[in-house]
């Protein structure tokens, strides 16, 4: 396993190169091509999350706009925030926050596009709900059947299967450095514990899905960001130095030993990217299951998750560790460092609370993952069997996950990641044009006053449009 995890890893560092230059050329294109809709827009987007979902014939409500950022925050935001960005700054020092931030900036110019994509060629599932993501649009506006199954194949692997076992070895870890015991029984009992929530919430669907992470999400980040301010107050003399620190390093006015300007900005790349997804084409797969009047609604949504991943929680991480004072290329990484900076701020209570914030974190991820890998075993096949089988084995995976090391795991969830990223966005590239125009149809009727709504004749040039009738158009909100 070590051998095949040094095989894996060595391609991922030669792969990742070219994964790194597709998302941020593709960054830089779309935000051309919107006049940077991800930063003139951003009133629009707190807007547009609170939009409320229509009723069908039978009074069920489809999936509301803040239940699908939901959906996507809890994938997005995991152990990866807190640990992740430690890592970043171990390898990089505190410049690679500066290349965090701004791909997280040119990343929402692509996240808008994939998400509006995904909300235009969605297809309805059963009741009143939605589905889609890039295996859909790959198939009906690029007619690319067999990409699009390579597509649906690689993201049901990795963010059903493998991603869920790393995710679940983070909340084993936390909580048997809790309770002081890390012998197989309790990785076992764990791991059937986890097991038994993810399936009570899983197997209920993405209604039951959105309406846990409505809640848990918000609640958790909220905690975590608060104890994260309350470092900023207590250090709040020494923010403007920090500040200065990350730039200073990102731009080479000051070096940190261990940590090149080069490797700075190498690890924020793939940190920012890795940690907001912008680009991968999981998010999409959330951001289809809206019930909007519009598709621009959900792609301005998503672009404000990469925000609220990258400029909010990983900079809430790096500025507990940065106003730590910590040893760059030290002893610590992870999230111990990120541990042992919150404790020796605000005190050993610390430690506990962490463990819960990433054991809530992680769990939340888990539920987001799952319905990733649903999505496209719907795609895949329509057969109930499928999709029940696939639940089975993500609560295989959780158990597993929880028992055992990850190295192979992690090297292995790379390159998937990297493989997903590339056919994403070959496919995006094209398909960029039918995004641009809805954004100036959704413009156009916010300039005169009128809430947008959108029918698929009105864009005639995108073919194969299920969904978007004229008769949608005017369902009572």
């Amino acid at each position: 396993m070590d051998s095949a995890a040094a095989v894996i890893a060595a391609i991922n560092d030669k792969f990742w190169y070219l994964i790194i230059v597709l998302l941020v050329v593709a960054g830089v294109w779309f935000s051309f091509r919107t006049l940077v809709v991800q930063i003139r827009q951003f009133p629009e987007m707190l807007r547009t999350i609170t939009e409320r979902p229509t009723r069908d014939e039978h009074g069920d409500k489809g999936i509301s706009a803040f239940k699908a950022f939901s959906i996507s925050a809890a994938s997005r935001v995991g152990t990866g925030n807190v640990a992740g960005v430690a890592v970043a700054i171990v390898m990089g020092g505190p410049g690679a926050v500066f290349w965090m931030w701004l791909l997280a900036i040119i990343g929402g110019a692509t996240a808008f596009v994939e998400s509006t994509l995904a909300q235009l060629y969605k297809v309805r599932g059963e009741g009143h709900t939605f589905k889609g993501g890039p295996a859909y649009y790959i198939r009906d506006a690029l007619g690319k059947r067999g990409v699009a199954i390579t597509f649906a194949v690689l993201i049901t692997i990795t963010y059903g299967f493998v991603f869920n076992a790393v995710q679940a070895n983070s909340i084993s870890a936390a909580v048997q450095h809790s309770i002081g015991n890390d012998s197989m029984t309790a990785r076992v009992m764990i791991g059937v514990a986890l097991a038994l929530v993810t399936g009570i919430v899983t197997f209920g669907g993405v209604r039951r899905v959105g309406a846990v992470t409505e809640y848990l999400v918000p609640i958790m980040a909220t905690a975590y960001l608060g104890v994260a301010a309350v470092v900023v107050i207590i250090n709040i003399d020494h923010v403007p130095a920090m500040i200065g620190q990350i730039i200073g390093h990102a731009l080479g006015f000051t070096q940190i030993t261990g940590a090149a300007v080069g490797t700075a900005i190498m690890q924020g790349m793939k940190r920012g990217l890795f940690s907001n997804e912008a680009g991968m084409g999981s998010v999409p797969n959330a951001a289809a299951t809206a019930d909007v009047s519009h598709p621009v609604k959900q792609g301005l949504v998503q672009a404000l998750g990469v925000y609220f991943d990258t400029l909010v929680v990983c900079s809430a991480t790096a500025f507990v560790i940065l106003l730590s004072d910590p040893t760059f290329g030290g002893e610590l990484t992870g999230v111990e460092l990120t541990q042992t900076s919150l404790q020796s701020q605000v005190g050993d209570w610390a430690g506990p609370f962490l463990t819960v914030v990433i054991f809530f974190l992680a769990y939340s991820s888990i539920l987001g993952n799952s319905y990733y890998g649903e999505a496209n075993i719907a795609f895949l096949s329509d057969t109930r069997g499928w999709l029940n089988g696939f639940r089975v084995l993500v609560l295989l995976c959780v158990i597993g996950g929880s028992m055992g090391s990850v190295a192979l795991v992690w090297n292995t969830a790379d390159l998937f990641m990297g493989m997903m990223a590339t056919i994403n966005l070959v496919a995006i590239m094209p398909l960029g044009g039918l995004a641009v125009a809805l954004l100036a149809h959704y413009l156009s009727q916010r300039a005169k006053g009128i809430e947008p709504t959108f029918v698929r004749d009105e864009l005639p040039e995108a073919r194969n449009v299920s969904c978007w009738s004229e008769a949608e158009r005017f369902a009572e909100r």
